[in-house]
């Protein structure tokens, strides 16, 4: 938690002013118990009703001073752990935009979306309490028996014993409560998992009447997260009954031996007043504290995992400037600084992490500009990967990726992004009209740019049928349009943006084939200066391209157009009779 509480330098000022306040508050509490003894023993005995107007007034003006400081001190303290928050929240929603696939799949998309919120809620909850609690209550406690002791210092020795025993309690709870609470953390991960899969799925449940299997999936990690904090809550409840025992049994103890040190004539009857008020602002300042070790420790847990996200550095990371200016240079020295869309791939290799095999092996191809690359081949070949090395989701293993004669792992992740229009296998909409999801390829595009992309991905029909057009609105995860719908703008997405190399991940499987010919046929006309690489499933769609790789098994095993691949290449034989006649094939 230390590590956080670090980037709080930017609210130094803010808390150096809470500190003050708190400092204030807790001597105009320590003083007030004096003033009162003062009022009994010279006011009340002597019958002096002036100083008892005089003091009284005094303390009222004391009190409305603390009443003040510690109102400033909860709106700054508050201010203070939201703007910690927020910048926490931005700093890992930063960070986490940075990472690789792979640190995605390692971490859980569940798990990051309950650290990005409920763990930094909890680290800004126990902040506000710490600015206020953890600096008042040791000032009061301290305080308290220096007051305490120059009020009556045998009396005090009441202190040597109850202290003692509830920091042991304390302490002794913490230690057993910070377990617990980590794994409450995980089991909410667990929880949000199976929540987050029940809703993202809820038609293939309902379509397979998996529905009782779900609600049996769900009670059993929500009794599980239930049980546990059942358990840690039980724990922590039994701090503050024996707090409050304590505190009874030491008000008993200095209440008897306060009477015998008055009946003696060592104590004054006010002194004693104000040593009871002393003793209360003592138990108090522990009651505080333990009150924050009921949150420290979840806190804690919860910091634990806040800087596990912060300190995983991405394995994919941009070049330095002089490394930048080092490609720039040999670039120009080659004369190659000339190329656009120009993609190679000299002898790659790669595998996924933990992967017995490798995904992709000796891997070399170029596509050019103006030529249409596809790539096929059966499921899990490794088609997909292939193209998923280009625009650096991960990187290769052995081997290189070049894009306009530059090893990708050369340029910045956002010059190299820059150049690549991506159309992903499952067409991903956000939520918000067509027109900007259109836009989200280019942020400055026209709206005769919106609508030419819209033509050329044939969404432009379905879309203009809509009630409100290009302002129609698309829902979470565009659950309001077909397959199709959202293949045919995603595609528009990419066309706008007018990129020196299309990526189409088998962007066409939810297209009916006539659809598909004409959506063809319309980007030939688009992507004359673009260089073009198509994953497919079907056979129909890449019939016509420049070039087709077969790919078998993570090798490339031909190579060539669709004639030569049918005469030459056993593979793609296979792949063609099982999708076509033979009236069809000749």
């Amino acid at each position: 938690m230390i590590k956080l509480f670090k980037q709080l330098k930017p609210f130094k000022l803010a808390i150096t002013a809470v500190l003050i306040l708190v400092f204030l508050q807790s001597m105009g509490d320590l003083y007030l118990p004096t003033l009162m003894s003062d009022i009994v023993d010279e006011g009340i005995v002597q019958g002096d009703r002036s100083l008892i107007w005089r003091i009284g007034g005094f303390m009222l003006l004391v009190a409305g001073g603390g009443a003040l400081c510690s109102v400033i001190a909860s709106y700054l303290s508050a201010k203070v752990a939201a703007g910690f928050g927020k910048n926490t929240r931005s700093r890992m929603f930063n960070h986490v935009e940075n990472f690789t696939l792979h640190e995605f799949d390692k971490l859980g998309t569940a798990s990051l979306i309950t650290r990005t919120t409920n763990d930094i809620t909890q680290v800004q909850t126990v902040l506000t309490m710490m600015l206020r609690m953890m600096i008042g209550a040791p000032m009061m406690m301290i305080g308290g028996i220096i007051m305490a002791v120059s009020e009556d210092a045998k009396l005090s020795l009441i202190f040597v014993v109850v202290i003692p025993v509830l920091v042991g309690a304390i302490f002794f709870i913490g230690m057993k409560g910070l377990p617990l609470f980590k794994a409450i953390q995980i089991k909410l991960d667990k929880l949000n998992l199976v929540l987050r899969e029940h809703l993202t799925g809820i038609r293939v449940i309902r379509s397979f009447n998996r529905i009782g299997h779900e609600n049996k999936r769900f009670s059993e990690a929500n009794r599980d997260l239930t049980d546990t904090a059942i358990k840690v809550n039980k724990i922590m409840a039994g701090l503050m009954p024996l707090m409050m025992l304590v505190m009874n049994f030491s008000m008993i103890a200095i209440l008897y031996f306060g009477g015998i040190r008055i009946d003696e004539g060592n104590l004054r009857v006010g002194s004693l007043m104000a040593f009871i008020q002393y003793a209360m602002q003592i138990m108090f300042s522990l009651i505080m504290v333990s009150m924050m070790f009921v949150l420290i420790p979840r806190a804690s847990a919860s910091a634990i995992r806040i800087n596990e996200v912060l300190d995983m550095q991405p394995e994919i990371i941009d070049p330095t400037q002089s490394e930048l200016q080092t490609t720039a240079t040999a670039t120009k020295k080659d004369g190659r600084d000339g190329m656009h869309g120009f993609v190679e791939f000299n002898n790659v290799s790669f595998s996924y992490p933990g992967a017995e095999e490798p995904a992709l092996s000796g891997i070399s191809f170029s596509a050019r500009p103006g030529e249409v690359t596809a790539i096929i081949g059966g499921t899990g070949s490794g088609k997909s990967t292939l193209l998923s090395l280009i625009p650096r989701f991960y990187d290769v293993n052995e081997g290189s990726v070049r894009v306009d004669g530059v090893d990708v792992r050369d340029m910045t992740q956002e010059e190299l992004r820059n150049k690549i229009g991506y159309i992903p296998q499952k067409a991903v909409l956000f939520t918000g009209t067509i027109n900007e999801n259109i836009r989200y390829g280019k942020d400055d595009a026209t709206e005769e740019e919106i609508l030419h992309a819209a033509k050329v991905a044939q969404a432009f029909d379905f879309v203009s049928a809509m009630k409100e057009g290009f302002d129609s609105e698309i829902a979470q995860g565009g659950n309001n349009v077909s397959g199709g719908q959202k293949q045919r703008l995603s595609i528009a997405r990419a066309l706008v943006r007018k990129p020196e190399v299309y990526l189409f991940d088998d962007s066409f499987s939810a297209l009916d084939f006539k659809t598909d010919a004409k959506l063809r046929a319309a980007l030939k006309g688009e992507t004359t200066e673009s260089t073009v690489l198509i994953v497919a499933q079907r056979v129909s769609t890449v019939m016509d391209a420049d070039r087709i790789i077969v790919i078998d098994d993570g090798q490339i095993v031909g190579m060539g157009n669709h004639r030569e691949l049918l005469k030459n290449n056993e593979v793609y034989r296979e792949i063609v009779s099982s999708q076509l006649s033979e009236e069809e094939i000749a």
